[in-house]
């Protein structure tokens, strides 16, 4: 009984260790502070990026909605600037790169989300993936990183840089901007 007691102890103080490393932030040696509330701020920006991708398929929000007023998006190197760029940006995508026919998804995986206050950031992988027809398989057509700096505002999330790298699918009208870029650090630009 002794030894099971003393390896439940163990198995305990291993997991511990396990979640404390899970919950380390990104290039830390040191574990994150974890809280209730920061753990609600990281659901809130998850579900603020999950929605924002949603509205590739429109669901009623323009892009912009997702920013500060003075925010940064950098999209495959071409930089646009406050909310009237943000939504050019999307204009210059739609006219230059039409969505394929079918039902376009986005997948967003391997989220790293480090809260600090009313300040985040945020990093994800996104593939993009089009169902041309129901008896089809899936084809994917993009993919590539995210880089993400955000601000808690009245009590709402909203992106204050964005970086994506497009690792396929470049979309044409950033040919003449792109250069390939392995990584990104937010860090650098405060």
């Amino acid at each position: 009984m002794h030894s099971l007691a003393k390896g439940a102890r163990r198995v305990i103080g291993l997991s511990a260790m396990g979640v404390g490393m899970v919950l380390a932030a990104p290039g830390s040696t040191q574990p994150a502070q974890t809280t209730m509330a920061t753990l609600l701020d990281r659901i809130q920006i998850e579900d603020l990026i999950t929605s924002y991708y949603g509205n590739l398929g429109g669901n009623g929000h323009s892009f912009s909605d997702y920013y500060t007023d003075d925010a940064t998006f950098d999209l495959c190197g071409k930089i646009y600037m406050g909310k009237a760029g943000i939504d050019q940006s999307y204009k210059d995508l739609g006219a230059t790169q039409p969505l394929p026919k079918g039902t376009f998804h986005m997948l967003l995986t391997n989220p790293e989300i480090s809260v600090t206050g009313d300040t985040a950031t945020a990093k994800f992988i996104w593939t993009g993936i089009i169902n041309e027809q129901v008896k089809a398989p899936p084809r994917f057509v993009e993919q590539g990183r995210e880089y993400d700096r955000l601000v808690k505002r009245n009590g709402q999330w909203r992106i204050t840089k964005r970086v994506v790298i497009a690792d396929s699918g470049l979309p044409d009208f950033c040919d003449a901007s792109h250069t390939p870029r392995k990584d990104y650090d937010l860090s650098k630009d405060k």
